[in-house]
């Protein structure tokens, strides 16, 4: 597949810096209709020795950071294992929070029956903390900065869900 719709937003002998397309899997998913994703179209189109240091949901546009070489793939790698990045995102959401702005931390796991979807466990989910804000209210939505602490899968939209 070309790099058609794919923008290379920064590039050096490090890294590259790719504003991902909504609708584009990050990685390549497991069934075979799931091949198409902006790794291995980056490493068909000219960055053979691109690696994915994070992802981004399908439904996800933004900023992705992958890493040109062995020690630039384990020093990015490190930096997002170790929470050293800053990480923001705006998001529209349906409804109109009480508040301005504020954290939600409650605990996510991955929920087979409705896979590949996650939702909120206090018993047997992972830690995840989201801080945010609302940035502008547009009758039956609001526009928020999201800020990620911990990086659970669909924590922003779990955690926006839960509180409505």
């Amino acid at each position: 597949m070309p790099l058609s719709n794919i923008q290379i937003v920064h590039q050096d002998a490090a890294l590259l810096v790719i504003n991902k397309p909504t609708l584009l899997l990050s990685v390549p998913g497991r069934a075979e209709d799931n091949r198409d994703c902006l790794v291995t179209r980056l490493q068909e189109n000219g960055f053979p020795e691109a690696r994915i240091v994070h992802r981004l949901d399908w439904e996800t546009s933004g900023l992705i950071v992958l890493a040109r070489d062995a020690d630039s793939h384990r020093e990015l790698s490190r930096q997002f294992h170790d929470r050293e990045t800053e990480k923001a995102y705006t998001a529209l959401c349906w409804g109109q929070p009480e508040q301005d702005s504020g954290s939600i931390d409650l605990p996510l796991r991955y929920d087979p029956p409705t896979k590949p979807r996650h939702v909120v466990d206090h018993d047997l989910g992972k830690h995840a903390l989201t801080f945010w804000q609302v940035l502008e209210r547009c009758g039956d939505f609001s526009r928020v900065e999201l800020t990620p602490i911990t990086g659970r899968s669909h924590q922003l939209r779990v955690h926006m869900l839960s509180i409505g």
